[in-house]
């Protein structure tokens, strides 16, 4: 691989915008410096462009095996990389789902093949596949995944028993999706005996509601601090539940940590009416006021990581009605841009923007040599163009389902370039697939 030399870039990494020239060789950042000059690399010139590490994504759904005609990992790791995502982590509700070894393992063989970001999959968990949990290698996979009652064919965790046999036992990060499925189905009772089928977008947050979550949330929590489990709550949505989290400690010696997604911190009920099933998903977008709470708690380190939750479905398929359009939404391909908005909004600074959904990731799972640039570490970075605009519309999307929230929307800034391990992946609206991702490594001592 030729050694590329990065030239007036303004480096935005750990707290601090930086004018500097930086050196890739071997996929790995060789030098960074005031300036740099080297006449055996390819000179590439920012001209004072952003360049940031590439985003770090704990939680996307891209469907294969088994649902690919909404999805796959070689167009939705496509999608990433066009949006600054050079990582992700992939969850295990595909068909088949990944509940033993060997079908996780099938999933790092597809990635290897066909993912231009990196990669990594979460270990699935059912109610009665502890075995196969157990022997998940904590060095080489992210975490293991657990829907409590968020029902995704048989991966539905509702039995007391084997919650809190796999709280205790596993030792490894466990990802949680925490809604509670008695509450949920209780409520889609009541909507349907007002409404029938014609049950209105709007009563989503209201079906699957704040109750739901905190009672989830709270018994979570709860059993974890029981057992000395490392949790990761995924996609927090409510004002109640911020109470769960600590900001008190840093978060590389956190036993419990929370995300908050994109979506949740972008949208709010008020717009169901406009947007339905485009913004239907699970848990629930809720009130303006709890997005707001979701905010305070981002900037306060309640919450610790920004991510996407990318769920795509067909056109067709969101184009049901309320009790058969499926929750989910893409958005792996601007969740970058959607987050510098928030920025040139005022909502949060650029510089905490990488830290929460670059930085923070990898101290959270531990992840080897990403995340940040820095002399030594793989050269996974994203070149934002703070002065071209871009309109999302259907002629630059890259997800298969061919649809985005966004559409229609504005954002003040582009994705120039993106560096995945070193390899130029792409290059304002051209992708070069001549090198592949990497599976994601981790630090950990067990």
């Amino acid at each position: 691989m030729k050694k590329k030399l990065l030239t007036n870039c303004l480096l935005i990494n750990e707290g601090k915008r930086t004018e500097c020239d930086v050196l890739i060789q071997d996929g790995r950042i060789a030098k960074i410096a005031g300036s740099i000059s080297d006449d055996s690399a390819e000179v590439l010139d920012l001209g004072g462009k952003w360049l940031m590490p590439g985003v770090i994504d704990d939680q996307v759904h891209f469907r294969e095996p088994g649902l690919t005609h909404k999805a796959n990992i070689f167009t939705e790791s496509r999608a990433a990389v066009a949006g600054g995502t050079t990582s992700f982590m992939e969850m295990p509700n595909t068909k088949p789902p990944a509940l033993i070894q060997e079908k996780l393992e099938d999933k790092y063989r597809i990635g290897a093949e066909t993912s231009l970001a990196n990669y990594s999959f979460f270990m699935g968990t059912s109610n009665d596949n502890l075995d196969e949990v157990l022997k998940t290698d904590g060095s080489k996979v992210c975490g293991v995944k657990i829907f409590m009652g968020s029902s995704t064919g048989n991966m539905l965790v509702d039995d007391e028993r084997t919650l809190n046999d796999v709280f205790s036992k596993c030792h490894l990060l466990i990802a949680l999706h925490c809604e509670d499925e008695a509450t949920i189905k209780a409520n889609t009772e009541k909507a349907i005996a007002q409404w029938g089928e014609d049950i209105p977008m709007r009563q989503h947050p209201i079906i699957r509601s704040r109750e739901a979550c905190y009672l989830s949330s709270h018994t979570a929590a709860e059993m974890a601090k029981k057992h000395g489990t490392r949790i990761h709550i995924l996609h927090l949505t409510t004002a109640e539940e911020l109470a769960l989290f600590d900001n008190s400690i840093p978060l590389s010696q956190k036993k419990i940590t929370s995300e908050v997604c994109v979506h949740h911190l972008s949208f709010s009920s008020e717009e169901y009416d406009t947007l339905g099933s485009k913004i239907k998903c699970n848990p629930a977008i809720k009130d303006p006021s709890d997005r707001d709470a979701l905010w305070a708690a981002l900037l306060d380190d309640r919450l610790d990581v920004v991510a996407t939750d990318h769920a795509p479905h067909t056109a067709e398929e969101k184009a049901n009605s309320y009790l058969k359009a499926p929750s989910g939404l893409p958005l792996v391909q601007h969740s970058l841009q959607a987050m510098l908005e928030h920025a040139s909004n005022g909502r949060i600074s650029v510089e905490r923007m990488v830290e929460k959904m670059c930085h923070a990731p990898v101290e959270l799972f531990r992840i080897v040599d990403r995340g940040y640039v820095r002399e030594g570490y793989w050269a996974d970075l994203v070149v934002v163009d703070p002065n071209k605009p871009q309109t999302v519309g259907k002629d630059n999307l890259f997800y298969k389902c061919g649809w985005s929230p966004f559409e229609g929307r504005t954002f003040r800034h582009s994705i120039a370039h993106t560096f995945v391990s070193g390899h130029h992946a792409f290059e304002n609206g051209t992708f070069n697939e001549a090198q592949m991702g990497q599976r994601l490594l981790f630090n950990r001592h067990h």
